[in-house]
């Protein structure tokens, strides 16, 4: 009796659990379905293909394109919403699909003390065979700086979250100071709270 008693215990336990079981699957990383007013995937993937479409369609930036690819320093966007987002995914969203068109060059600065510690090394360890070790002050300059600022605007009324945001792109020709490029992307979302039994 006790025997039965504990088998269907336990039988019980194992249907709960799996009951209760969570279930993972993959999902489109291109879906534009919302989930909330913040910032997220969908929105990154829609500033980085306005972005790039804008900046590869422009007149000025296709013409100098078309027979070099000029080299392109990324400044850290400029994060003026009130959320913590990490800006420098969108920043290297548009940097692989701008390398991918095959029109760019980019410098990368966040890589430079790592770069300069190799050069240190190859330069004065002893280590490096000096035919092959690397010169300082042999990298090419950047011809022009790639910034942007991103920021939010959030208003509340009853039931209604309103959020407008807003990417601001700008291409400066580091020689002349010419701003050569800029474009802007706009995203609005909006929430409505359910009321209780609505």
């Amino acid at each position: 009796m006790k025997r039965i008693f504990s088998g269907c215990i336990l039988l019980l336990l194992l249907a709960l659990t799996a009951g209760c079981a969570s279930k993972v699957q993959y999902g489109d990383a291109g879906s534009a379905k919302p989930l909330s007013v913040e910032f997220g995937s969908s929105d990154l993937q829609q500033i980085g293909e306005a972005m790039v479409d804008s900046l590869l369609t422009f007149p000025p930036i296709v013409e100098m394109t078309a027979q070099r690819r000029p080299v392109i320093a990324v400044d850290k966007v400029k994060n003026k919403t009130m959320q913590h987002i990490d800006t420098e995914s969108i920043t290297d969203s548009i940097r692989a699909k701008l390398i991918r068109s095959g029109k760019f060059r980019f410098i990368d600065r966040t890589t430079d003390e790592a770069a300069i510690a190799e050069l240190t090394i190859q330069q004065e360890s002893g280590l490096v065979d000096p035919k092959t070790a690397v010169d300082f002050g042999q990298q090419i300059g950047a011809e022009f700086l790639l910034t942007a600022n991103f920021s939010e605007i959030r208003q509340r009324q009853g039931n209604i979250t309103d959020t407008y945001y807003k990417f601001t792109m700008n291409l400066k020709n580091l020689r002349t100071g010419i701003l050569e490029w800029s474009d802007e992307k706009e995203i609005r979302k909006t929430f409505k709270r359910s009321t209780f039994g609505g």
